[in-house]
């Protein structure tokens, strides 16, 4: 799965490997925000979560941030595309 990814509505390019896990979340945000049904009611709550995130290793109050990624992937079953596939692999590569 390639890494570099164009941000949806612009024509800038990223390498999610290199970014920290708030810049992986805008831009899942972005894409997943212009569907027909917008950002999953049960995924929201943890994408706003990960906004806050640096890395996988931070917490978010008391939840440690792996966990919150973790429940973001399971809520997100129904985001679909090029830049879903591509922020889910990514994320879930930095879960090993």
């Amino acid at each position: 799965m390639p890494s570099m990814i164009t941000i949806p509505g612009s024509d800038r390019q990223v390498d999610l490997e290199v970014q920290p896990i708030r810049s992986i979340a805008n831009v899942a945000w972005a894409d997943w925000s212009t569907s027909k049904s917008g950002v999953g009611y049960a995924a929201k709550p943890y994408l706003a979560a990960m906004m806050a995130l640096d890395s996988i290793e931070d917490n978010y109050g008391a939840d440690p941030g792996h966990m919150i990624v973790r429940y973001f992937l399971s809520n997100a079953r129904s985001w679909r595309g090029d830049v879903a596939k591509a922020v889910k692999a990514e994320l879930n590569r930095r879960l090993k």
